[in-house]
This record gives C-alpha cells, structure tokens and sequence, in this order.
C-alpha cells in the first residue's frame, strides 16, 4: 500500500488538533502525510464502543473506518482511571454522568462522587491506547499513561475532558493549565501514539499518490 492520508477515526475536533500535533512532532521528516479526522467521510457511522478494554474499543474503530475509507486508519479510546473507584469511569469516562461527550456533567459527578476522599487517596490516571488499522486487517496497538492526582475543584481552560481536575506528579498545574506542547509532552496520548509513530511509518509509507 502506498498512500500519503490516513484516517483519525474521531469527529472530535480536539482530539483531531491534539493528535495531529502529536503525530508531526514524533515524527517531522514525513510531512507529505496528511492526516485527516472521520469529518473527512460523514456517510461512515460512527462505531459503538462495545469493548470491554481501551484497547478493544481503539481496534473497533480503527477497522471499521479502515474498511469503510480503504485507508490506514488510526484510532485512539482512553479514559480517567481512579484509585478509589476501582479505576472507574475508565472505558465509561465519555460517559459517566450519563450522556455521551457531556464533559461538563461528568466531572461535576465525579467530583460528587469523591467529595470524601482524603487528598492522600485521591491518586488517578489518564490511559490511552493508540491503534493503527489497515484495510488488509493489519492491526498494531500502543498504550501510555499519565499518573496524578485529582484536584477537588477545575482549574484551568485548556484542554477537555477531565484535564481540569487530573494534576500529573511532579507538577503544581493541572492539565488543563499547561500549554498544548506541554500536554502533549507527558499526556497519556502523547505516549501512546509518538509509539504508534514508528509503526505507521514502517507500514504507511509517505511518498505515494494522494488516496
């Protein structure tokens, strides 16, 4: 296979700029190859997450936009781990108050929810696993973590999801007040896929004809 695009097989416009940023800086020498999000092909569903991993989910939606596009595909699902909760939201973090994508409601349920929990036991992490996805079914999976503590109230404005309240060891900010390239320095999905990167360089080749 040759070809110069590959899919990121999300509608969410944060994570489109987020991986894109990650992707190049892992990875400069290869500016011929455009990266374009799951926008690029509205006739293709969006694919429920019926995997019971992070890692599950992320082949789930890298194949079906592979099969669905004829193109490499590159997909990611991750989510806040706690402790305390046995690592909940974990694969429900999307949807943990109850509605899909409602960043809003879920933190403030979250935050509910450890209300009393003691600083010492407030530890968390961020899990991303990163997969690539052929349309000949050929299939790579990377994972990174990101590991802190959560605040008991949001502070910053970058990022989403739960960046506001997950503050990563050895800092005094929380994601959400770091600059994006520092985010993507040590977040999970800045791990996760500078991995991924090598492999989609050795399988999708960059210098042939736009797909």
């Amino acid at each position: 296979m040759r070809t110069t695009r590959l899919v990121l097989a999300t509608r969410n416009a944060h994570k489109v700029t987020e991986l894109r940023a990650i992707l190049a800086a892992a990875d400069p020498a290869r500016p011929g190859l455009e990266l374009v999000g799951a926008d690029a092909f509205p006739e293709v569903p969006d694919v429920k997450e019926t995997g019971v991993t992070f890692a599950e989910n992320a082949l789930l939606k890298a194949h079906a936009l592979a099969r669905a596009t004829g193109l490499p595909a590159i997909a990611d699902d991750s989510g806040l781990c706690v402790d305390v909760l046995g690592g909940a939201p974990g694969i429900f973090s999307a949807r943990w108050a109850g509605r899909h994508g409602d960043d809003a409601a879920n933190l403030n349920l979250l935050l509910a929810q450890l209300s009393d929990v003691p600083d010492e036991h407030r530890g968390a992490h961020f899990a991303c696993a990163a997969a690539l996805a052929l349309p000949d079914g050929t299939e790579r999976v990377t994972e990174g973590r990101l590991t802190g503590t959560l605040r008991r109230a949001a502070s910053g404005e970058g990022g989403f999801g739960y960046d506001p309240v997950l503050q990563p060891e050895g800092e005094e900010r929380t994601c959400a007040e770091l600059s994006p390239e520092e985010k993507n320095a040590i977040s999970h999905r800045g791990r996760a896929f500078r991995a991924l990167a090598p492999l989609i360089a050795s399988l999708v080749p960059a210098d042939g004809p736009l797909a």
